[in-house]
């Protein structure tokens, strides 16, 4: 058929999908996968996700490490006993597992625990074509959150003892004598970028700053906007719907978030200025993208598709459908890393599942820290295994 009549043939098909949608009162969001189709190309392998700190990162990590196992991909793990890539210091490549001693340098596919960033040794790491993506939360709760997970290992807020205290008079708690030890109680997002978070913020080195992490980072997601970002996401790097699906991970019991006045969030915002301006520039910026990619009628589509299949798969993995409180797990194997005054949640899975099922399932639930020890020793079975102190306890 010639090219023009094809065309013409396409026109007429989404026509008659359109009139037919309407005659039935039918929802055209019904219709749209056929209509948009699939995204053309294979799966984007190569990802560096910068994980920031208390912005649901974890729930992100383990959407990766789920890809990297069921694809048999490589991932760029802390060496030795080690959890993180060398945090709070900026990252260097030996940090990782394989690349500690001099000599060839091999590339990994994925990338995604923390790590204070430093671009040069991260591209000594992961190949050229890599897409870099992060994650931010609005600074109030970014800070209320940061306090309650390290309450008793930040010395400001150590010695601050509620939050309300430390924002009335940061200054009195927070000195930089303290080095890195204090790096979570003020702009940790832009301390996670690499940036100094003790810097003015002057409006030429914010936007300058500002621009250096939009040429680096091909996506930027927004914690108050999960669902919509991971649309985005799996939009950008070509996955399937069960890819970015994903249950909340390292989250708090509702009664160990505290409420925080409008005077003390207006303190916060002030204390945490360039979090602020981050946080502003690219949760405008995740829009814009959103609009120029998907467009709104694809977008709530998307999210509605997620939504369902996280319930689906709550419904069938889960105890109860929903998380337990972190004394309530049954299987030890599955209990979350608890810190400061949080209370992290976790989930049981159900009793009646299938293996193949049960193994699905087993992924979506299991913690970082688990998760990050089963890949290492599947990645390096010759080397010793990272031992989980608490799950000894």
């Amino acid at each position: 058929m010639p090219f023009s009549g094809c065309f013409q043939a396409i026109l007429l098909l989404a026509l008659i999908v359109f009139l037919l949608a309407g005659f039935l009162h039918r929802d055209i969001r019904l219709f749209e996968p056929l209509l948009w189709g699939q995204a053309e190309g294979p799966p984007v392998i190569n990802v560096m996700f910068l994980k920031t700190h208390k912005t649901a990162s974890s729930t992100v990590l383990n959407i990766l490490f789920r890809f990297a196992e069921t694809h048999n991909l490589s991932v760029a793990l802390p060496a030795g006993s080690r959890f993180h890539l060398g945090y709070p210091w900026l990252f260097l490549a030996r940090y990782v597992e394989g690349l500690e001693s001099p000599g060839p340098q091999r590339h990994f596919n994925i990338m995604c625990n923390h790590l204070r960033f430093n671009l040069p040794e991260v591209q000594k790491v992961m190949p050229d074509d890599t897409f870099y993506f992060s994650i931010l939360r609005n600074p109030v709760f970014q800070l209320e959150s940061a306090f309650a997970y390290y309450r008793k290992d930040v010395p400001a807020f150590r010695a601050a003892g509620s939050l309300d205290a430390f924002l009335a008079s940061p200054r009195t708690y927070y000195h930089r004598g303290a080095g890195l030890r204090n790096a979570p109680a003020r702009n940790g997002m832009w301390f996670d970028l690499g940036f100094d978070n003790d810097a003015p913020a002057d409006e030429a080195y914010v936007r300058a700053r500002l621009a250096d992490v939009e040429r680096r980072f091909q996506l930027v997601l927004i914690a108050e906007h999960l669902d919509e970002s991971l649309v985005l996401l799996r939009h950008l790097l070509r996955w399937r719907l069960d890819d970015v699906v994903a249950f909340p991970l390292n989250s708090r019991s509702p009664r160990s978030v505290a409420g925080l006045s409008p005077e003390a969030r207006a303190r916060a915002r002030r204390w945490c200025a360039l979090d602020w301006r981050l946080y502003e520039h690219f949760n405008r910026t995740l829009w814009a993208r959103v609009r120029a990619e998907l467009g709104p009628r694809r977008l709530r589509s998307e999210v509605a598709r997620l939504r369902a299949r996280r319930r689906e798969l709550a419904a069938r993995c889960l105890q109860d459908g929903e998380a337990k409180n972190g004394s309530q797990i049954t299987d030890r194997r599955l209990r979350p890393y608890q810190s400061g005054v949080a209370d992290i949640m976790g989930y049981n899975l159900r009793r009646d599942l299938d293996n193949q099922t049960r193994q699905m399932c087993l992924r979506m639930v299991t913690p970082e820290l688990q998760y990050m020890a089963h890949l290492y020793a599947r990645q390096f079975p010759g080397k010793p295994p990272k031992n989980i102190p608490f799950l000894e306890e």
